[in-house]
């Protein structure tokens, strides 16, 4: 988006993978640095390590790196906020809040929750040394507001997360034959990480209540596609996706369902294009990038009604929103397989809403009025 307004934009991270990193990233500088320093100690510690990569990242841009900045964009830890105001040219730095990263952790012992005080502390106190504060929903600002008391002077504005939509039209799609059985005329698809928070068991116990609403002929031109982000070096990923096969041969709905891991762009645009409908089932989403990307592809979205989907998905116009229950996405499925029109129709109505709402020619102005702000 700023390169696009002209503006020389360089990421500085700890790790970078080409091959499993978003398109878009491909095309910017892209820098490494701290990549040696563990991202835990023996399995724990994640955001304390994280927190130091972080701070590393940031000095060393300060003090070996050799740029010239004018402004910058913190994304997600805040711990390298402090760092960047030691500059000896003081630059200002807007931080794009995705959640506050204190609810996104368990706190099972006693152990656990004396080590997080001091984690929590330092998120707050360092999300407020930020020049600007921004959010990708107004969902995560009422978080925000709630979670961090000390900042209550601070009200973030709210920046939508929009689609490279040129990625859409430029990507030639795959042939995905060898993902899907034949005769599938009602394609629904899940995608989503890998991960336990994501509630996709959700959509494999819906397909499960499907069945009994459906007759067979209907159900044998039902298909599942569970396509998820998947790193075998997080544990997580391996086992919640072992978890996943062993619920759908427990639920007996295997021959219904394919699971694909780290998917590419060119097999992610045939699923859209593909699917009839897409389970989007966590609840609570800061956000959610996938019902845009649906919306935009035509394709209906199925999401639980809470989070940033209350904000992106209008029910029964571009989607459903349903409760956390099998029984009520399998009812809205239903309606997919008994009105195939409703693709169309719905289909139509969500592209129509992210031109409007979620364009990248919104996001982009946005943006860079922010950083115009920041330089003066």
């Amino acid at each position: 988006a700023l390169q696009a307004r002209g503006c020389r934009v360089q990421i500085w991270t700890a790790h970078y993978d080409p091959a499993r990193c978003f398109a878009e990233t491909r095309g910017l500088a892209v820098q490494r640095c701290g990549g040696w320093l563990p991202r835990s100690l023996w399995g724990r510690g994640h955001a304390l390590c994280a927190a130091l990569r972080m701070a590393f990242v940031a000095l060393y841009i300060l003090l070996l790196s050799g740029e010239s900045v004018d402004a910058f964009v913190c994304d997600q830890v805040s711990a390298c906020i402090p760092v960047l105001r030691l500059a000896r040219t003081r630059k200002k730095v807007l931080f794009y809040c995705h959640f506050p990263d204190q609810l996104l952790t368990k706190r099972e012992s006693l152990l656990k929750r004396i080590y997080r005080l001091p984690l929590d502390w330092l998120e707050e106190y360092t999300t407020g040394m930020a020049d600007c504060v921004v959010v990708n929903s107004r969902f995560t600002a009422s978080v925000f507001k709630d979670t961090f008391k000390s900042l209550s002077h601070i009200n973030p504005d709210v920046l939508y997360p929009s689609l490279n939509i040129s990625s859409f039209e430029t990507v030639v799609p795959t042939d995905i034959e060898d993902l899907i059985p034949k005769k599938k005329k009602f394609l629904f698809l899940s995608i989503n990480r890998y991960e336990r928070k994501k509630n996709l068991a959700l959509a494999l116990e819906a397909l499960h209540e499907l069945r009994g609403r459906l007759d067979s002929h209907e159900w044998n031109e039902v298909h599942l596609v569970m396509a998820g982000g998947y790193d075998e070096r997080v544990v997580e990923n391996v086992e919640h996706y072992e978890e996943l096969r062993r619920l759908a041969a427990k639920l007996s709905v295997s021959d219904h369902v394919t699971f694909l891991r780290s998917f590419s762009d060119e097999q992610k645009i045939s699923l859209y294009s593909n699917s009839v409908c897409v389970l989007y089932t966590p609840s609570n989403e800061h956000f959610g990038i996938v019902p845009l990307e649906a919306m935009y592809m035509r394709c209906p979205v199925i999401a639980v009604n809470s989070g940033g989907p209350l904000e992106s998905i209008l029910h029964n116009v571009t989607g459903f929103l349903c409760d956390p229950l099998p029984t009520q996405f399998s009812e809205a499925m239903e309606k997919i397989v008994r009105n195939p029109l409703l693709k169309d129709t719905v289909g139509a109505a969500g592209r129509a809403r992210v031109m409007e709402k979620f364009s990248s020619e919104a996001f982009t102005e946005q943006l860079y009025q922010y950083i115009c702000r920041l330089t003066q």
